[in-house]
């Protein structure tokens, strides 16, 4: 089957999922929140696969969500996909568009095979909420990570806020989340976001292809086994804060520093927040 803006690659038992919107930076659209979902459930079928790498083609690994795709209906206070005629009917739309939205995301932590993110460029928004969901991340020296939607007046609600804190431990989540700054691979490091640093894009894919290979050896029943495991009680306490965050922005998303935020960057300046 083939995806939209996705490519699958196999090397013996290690798939490569790609992020293959290169000319806009893999930021997510719409067809790729719907494609990304369908093609990690066919690799989780494939028992030919045991590991899976996800990867962006390009410059960057994910730009995060594609603002230009969905900014047009959010500023006017309309859901994600731009359903819902009245108030209620648009809060209705934008819970049931976020909870799908998180659905992509959780994706990659619900699958049985274990997943590596090798991350490179910009890793920014939705980007983390990818990551996130992996079982393993690297990075190369180049990469950037920050989580944007402080910055754009919204409440990350796919996925961060329930798994960052796991990732990194509560205090640098809270940093990264509040003030929404770039940190640098070094800082990653530091704060246990990637398990290592490469110094190329090519040696980065290098290593994920080593470790995926190495997973793959093992006997399957165990490796999955182990992540389903280790997965089982945080599954269900993250799909509970999941749906609390997606009720929470049908409710108070729609601010008019939303729709600031939205305007100023279709405008191409910078936004004045009122906290209203």
């Amino acid at each position: 089957m083939t995806f939209e803006n996705l490519t699958i690659e196999r090397a013996g038992a290690v798939a490569t999922l790609w992020l293959d919107r290169p000319e806009k930076l893999n930021a997510l659209h719409r067809a790729l929140w719907h494609a990304i979902p369908a093609a990690v459930a066919e690799l989780d079928a494939d028992a030919a696969v045991r590991t899976i790498i996800l990867a962006g083609r390009g410059k960057a690994f994910c730009a995060g969500i594609d603002l230009l795709d969905h900014a047009p209906s959010m500023a006017g206070g309309g859901s994600l996909s731009g359903r819902g005629d009245s108030a209620v009917g648009k809060r209705r739309a934008f819970y049931d568009d976020a909870r799908g939205y998180q659905q992509t995301v959780s994706a990659f932590a619900n699958t049985n095979k274990p997943v590596i993110a090798a991350v490179h460029g910009a890793c920014l928004g939705a980007g983390i909420d990818l990551i996130t969901a992996c079982d393993i991340r690297l990075a190369s020296a180049d990469a950037t990570f920050s989580v944007r939607e402080t910055k754009i007046a919204m409440v990350a609600d796919v996925g961060t806020l329930q798994r960052l804190p796991r990732v990194i431990g509560d205090g640098p989540a809270r940093e990264m989340i509040f003030t929404g700054r770039d940190i640098d691979s070094t800082r990653a490091m530091a704060i246990g976001l990637v398990n290592d640093v490469l110094p190329d894009h090519e040696s980065l894919h290098a290593r994920a292809q080593a470790i995926a290979q190495e997973i793959a050896a093992n006997s399957p029943l165990a490796v999955q086994g182990s992540k389903q495991v280790l997965g089982f009680a945080v599954r269900r306490d993250v799909d509970a804060a999941l749906d609390y965050v997606a009720l929470w922005n049908a409710a108070f998303l729609h601010s008019e520093d939303l729709a600031e935020a939205m305007n100023a960057f279709m405008q191409r300046r910078k936004p004045e927040f009122r906290g209203r």
